[in-house]
């Protein structure tokens, strides 16, 4: 009886589990940006540059494209030749990744972009209103500004998860209508937990593409203030 009784118990939890499963193309280990899968990819990155006089496999994008989004790469031309099939975490095949390359004249470097991000700025965008510009709840810099999530029919402010660590990111908006996440909270704390040398003036993200493998992808450029705290920077230098 026993034995009939843990019988049962063990199928039902095997029911459970299968029933709580990921749809195909979306299991856990597609979310996460193995470091494995990063050095796969650059590997077939160097490979094709080395074998076609120093190209990159890379889309072509405008100009005046965000730098962290700028150089996605096309797996196109990099599949099957220098690697057996695209990253499972890869938007490509269905992940939420976009695999990127930055520093691409002295260093061309994997990284990733999290798509996840870029859904709910579409969101957002989308209901900004016909002036496209969305309503401001109040200034929090010169030039950025806080939406008024309720005049857009949210029920509460939006957030977005913060790619580097369990914190809800905010989100700002420029003069021109422009949404942006605000990494503030993890530049402060690499500020606090690193001795890297910065100055006001200098556009501190590369502390956040240098200690981690994904970009801080629409977002503003950051400085920081005689305190040595992040601060927006809207008009850097060139």
């Amino acid at each position: 009886m026993k034995k009939l009784r843990l019988l049962a118990i063990l199928t039902i939890g095997i029911l459970l589990l299968a029933g709580c499963g990921y749809k195909s193309g979306y299991e856990p280990e597609n979310l996460l940006p193995y470091e494995d899968q990063l050095n796969a990819v650059q590997n077939a990155v160097n490979s094709f540059r080395e074998d076609s006089g120093g190209l990159l496999p890379i889309k072509t994008r405008d100009m005046e494209t965000d730098q962290y989004i700028k150089y996605p790469i096309d797996f196109k031309k990099v599949v099957p030749a220098y690697m057996g099939k695209v990253p499972a975490n890869s938007y490509e095949a269905g992940g939420i990744y976009q695999y990127v390359i930055m520093d691409v004249e002295e260093n061309p470097t994997v990284k990733l972009v999290d798509l996840r991000l870029a859904d709910t700025i579409r969101d957002i965008n989308y209901r900004k209103g016909i002036n496209g510009y969305g309503p401001v709840a109040e200034i929090i810099a010169e030039g950025v500004y806080k939406l008024d999530y309720k005049k857009m029919g949210y029920k509460s402010e939006l957030s977005v998860q913060s790619p580097y660590s369990d914190t809800q990111l905010p989100l700002v908006a420029t003069g021109d209508g422009k949404v942006y996440v605000d990494y503030s909270i993890e530049l402060n704390r690499l500020l606090q937990d690193n001795e890297s040398e910065v100055k006001p003036g200098d556009d501190i993200r590369f502390l956040l593409t240098d200690n981690f493998a994904i970009v801080p992808a629409y977002s503003l450029p950051y400085t920081v203030d005689e305190n040595n705290e992040p601060i927006f920077m809207i008009n850097p230098a060139k």
